[in-house]
């Protein structure tokens, strides 16, 4: 198959019984409506669609070999350094993908998660504050003792990886996450996932426009070979790296984790994957910056914990964060909104909904334990309606019509500022 026919031809459709725990898929439909189901089983396809017309960039010698037998027996096509992959080969790589069931974190867990590059002075209420190990510590520590807290990431990032392990390894029994991002952090995690079994390794292996993230890429090669389970966070922005519309930003999301999960099973088969996609919305309010604090924001993730729950996906999104720049009673009000929102629509696990200020930069340590006690008396009833949301046809004529561009001026993002999203 050349090029030009990879290009123009129509993706295969999803064939429902491959993967669908169909029992989950009433149970989405219970709470957020057989529409809505519907979009997101359409956004699978259009996934399917993405990955074998649009493909992933990638020139990482250990990934690109990992595809050359699918591309022997044509499931996948590699051409000039971009890898295309029908969808049998999608499937064929989600059938060896531990379900949520075998997978070490129970459902409805709320982690201290994320990566702040600043600590925020609660009593000067100030921001921009280098994290030192006595924060981790800290971090772990409370994670620890929480009965809310099911789980911890880093929190705040250390210059040294394999000291920030050590730390959260040392006094956090809870599963725990972090990234590798050297041969000394690598062995490092090798040893303690071979004393405990419920760790994650973090990886952004794609970034916009659908291209492997070169910086990590041989780092994420080493850890799937050594059999760790790992993570894929990938962030498309609706109206600048993706549509302006839910089913658009889901579908780029979706294509870029699932690229991540199919090189991770042809590396190694079984390896336990979790989808983390991490879909966002550009404000046109604040100069089209992410924000974090919406409704549709904690919608949008928890429609992504839906889909990938009923491919029977461990699901890890973000939910529960703000805007504010400051600990202010917005910004606790976004959190009890976000947190209220999850228990209504049901989620497994949720990175974000502690700690973090505007833009995830600062982590206050106040309003890691303020919101933490938000979580026990939140419930479903507080959560905010939501307009129905149905399958927008104009976002895959975006995707193809943009393809790998930017979206700013997609007539579908320049007709609906105001409209979709802002609330």
């Amino acid at each position: 198959m050349n090029y030009e026919e990879v290009e123009h031809a129509e993706a295969v459709p999803f064939r429902r019984g491959s993967r669908l725990n169909h029992d989950q898929v009433e149970q989405s439909k219970a709470v957020l409506g057989e529409e809505a189901v519907e979009m997101l089983l359409q956004v699978h396809k259009d996934a399917l669609w993405i990955l074998r017309n649009l493909g992933v960039g990638c020139s990482q010698p250990e990934i690109l070999a990992a595809f050359k037998e699918p591309a022997d027996e044509g499931s996948a096509v590699i051409f000039e350094d971009r890898v295309y992959l029908m969808a049998d080969l999608v499937e064929q790589c989600l059938s060896t993908v531990p379900g949520v069931d075998d997978f070490f974190v129970p459902m409805n867990s709320f982690f201290i998660g994320g990566t702040a590059p600043y600590v925020y002075d609660d009593e000067a209420r100030q921001g921009g504050l280098l994290p030192t190990p006595g924060h981790v510590e800290r971090i772990a520590r409370f994670a620890e003792q929480s009965p809310v807290v099911d789980g911890m990431g880093r929190g705040v990032k250390l210059g040294n990886e394999v000291e920030q392990m050590n730390i959260m390894d040392e006094i956090c029994s809870k599963p725990i996450y972090f990234a590798v991002t050297s041969d000394a952090s690598l062995k490092r995690a090798v040893e303690i996932y071979e004393k405990r079994k419920n760790l994650m390794i973090v990886f952004a292996l794609t970034r916009p426009p659908l291209e492997i993230n070169e910086n990590i890429s041989e780092h994420f090669f080493k850890v799937v070979e050594a059999g760790l389970p790992v993570f894929f966070s990938a962030m498309p922005m609706a109206g600048i790296s993706a549509p302006y519309c839910y089913n658009g930003v889901l579908a780029m999301t979706h294509a870029e984790v699932l690229f991540g999960i199919c090189a991770a099973q042809l590396i190694r088969p079984g390896l336990t994957c979790v989808h983390a996609g991490f879909p966002t919305i550009a404000d046109p309010r604040i100069e089209y910056n992410p924000n974090y604090g919406l409704v549709s924001h904690n919608y949008l993730n928890i429609l992504m914990t839906h889909l990938n729950l009923m491919l029977d996906l461990p699901a890890f999104q973000s939910a529960g964060t703000t805007h504010e720049e400051h600990a202010t009673a917005r910004a606790y009000a976004d959190a009890r909104m976000g947190m209220a929102m999850c228990k209504q629509y049901g989620y497994h696990m949720i990175r974000h909904p502690f700690s973090f200020l505007r833009y995830l930069i600062d982590f206050s340590f106040e309003k890691m334990e303020k919101t933490s006690r938000l979580v026990e008396d939140v419930t479903a009833d507080e959560a905010p309606d939501v307009e129905p949301v149905t399958y927008d046809e104009r976002g895959m004529e975006s995707i193809k019509n943009f393809g790998l561009r930017m979206y700013m001026e997609d007539p579908l993002t320049t007709a609906n500022l105001g409209e979709i999203f802002v609330y």
